[in-house]
């Protein structure tokens, strides 16, 4: 919306700033990042008064769970959302497609984790919406997605597979490009919600790999950079960047009060929303397969579930003492706060791997 203001400018004024990116970035970061601590404190007071038993815990987790985050509130994911959304609208181009492909997947997934979080909270189960809906509806707004993101790409790109490190390389995948793209959106906003068990575990690496996202859609949204780094140009993919400084003011945010001990849990309205919108992304920028890199905690945390029950359905044993697997390491006797920082050391270390295949080709 603020960038209309560049309108006014005759080049060399303060309303010719409104036409950078990154200082529209810049001010999408701290707008996000104010409206949380302007409203979280009282948000989060808010949720207490709403939901007085808190979040329901489960009882075949770790069973200091039970103690220490006992009454802790949920939904936490709203004020993310609020933040996220509003900072978005204000700081980037509303003629700009991508931006609202994107709101549209991050507000429908956190509307799918909001009804859950609901049905958790009043029905005290830790049960909450059948998986099959929310697989179900997750698959018809990413199909929706991926039907007008493949619009905006030019033709050599639509329906096609970007491979990291080899460059001016595609693989068509015609009408499979759907499925595939519709799998990275929800397989995406799903990993990042079983990645979301304990204080600031999930949201750190959310930022990271949305910061991650976010430059690469910088990059390849300029004919110069993408040129000289032998990434394919997808114009107006720049703009996605203003989201991504607004997800990571939020997230900072949010982390604020989301560190151990929380004050509130972000919920599947956080969780499901979050992770579709580093999912969207990708699928915006072509780079569904390095988000696989620099998102890369969330792939390993769903892997453990993964491989947790196909075992355990073969051979009656477990290969985990827990899944997803950070409660594997908590079974073991590393502490909550050793688990998470550790975490997110791999998570940084797993996005650099993904930014480095920009200039690996």
């Amino acid at each position: 919306m603020l960038y209309f203001l560049s309108f006014l400018s005759d080049g060399g004024d303060v309303f010719n700033l409104f036409r950078y990116i990154t200082f529209r970035a810049g001010g999408a970061f701290f707008t996000a990042l104010i409206i949380f601590f302007t409203f979280g404190k009282y948000s989060i007071n808010f949720l207490k008064k709403l939901q007085k038993e808190g979040q329901p815990i489960r009882e075949d987790g770790p069973k200091e769970h039970i103690i220490k985050k006992a009454g802790t509130p949920t939904m936490g994911g709203v004020i993310i959302l609020l933040a996220v959304t509003v900072s978005t609208l204000l700081w980037a181009r509303l003629d700009n497609h991508y931006v609202w492909i994107i709101l549209f997947v991050t507000f429908s997934f956190g509307f799918i984790g909001l009804i859950d979080d609901y049905i958790k909270v009043v029905k005290r189960s830790y049960g909450g919406l059948s998986g099959r809906l929310r697989l179900l509806f997750g698959f018809l707004i990413a199909f929706i997605a991926v039907y007008f993101i493949q619009i905006q790409h030019f033709d050599d790109l639509s329906r096609s597979l970007a491979l990291p490190i080899f460059k001016d390389y595609l693989v068509s995948l015609g009408v499979f490009f759907f499925p595939f793209a519709m799998l990275v959106i929800v397989g995406s906003a799903n990993a990042v919600n079983l990645t979301d068990g304990l204080d600031g575990l999930a949201i750190m690496p959310v930022i990271i790999a949305g910061a991650s996202l976010g430059i690469i859609a910088y990059i390849v949204g300029r004919a110069d950079y993408s040129s000289y780094l032998d990434v394919h140009y997808i114009k107006g993919s720049g703009e996605i960047l203003i989201f991504s400084a607004a997800l990571i003011g939020s997230g900072l945010g949010f982390l604020w009060y989301n560190a151990p001990p929380a004050a509130v849990f972000m919920g599947d309205t956080g969780s499901l929303s979050l992770g579709s919108a580093l999912g969207c992304i990708a699928v915006s920028i072509k780079h569904e397969l390095v988000l696989l890199i620099v998102g890369g905690l969330f792939v390993i945390e769903t892997l453990s579930v993964i491989i947790q029950v196909l075992f355990f359905k073969i051979t009656g044993k477990r290969v985990f003492l827990m899944a997803p697997i950070h409660h594997h390491f908590e079974k073991l006797g590393w502490s909550e706060s050793q688990i998470v920082i550790r975490f997110w050391i791999i998570a940084v270390i797993l996005a650099a791997l993904g930014m480095a295949t920009l200039k690996l080709r």
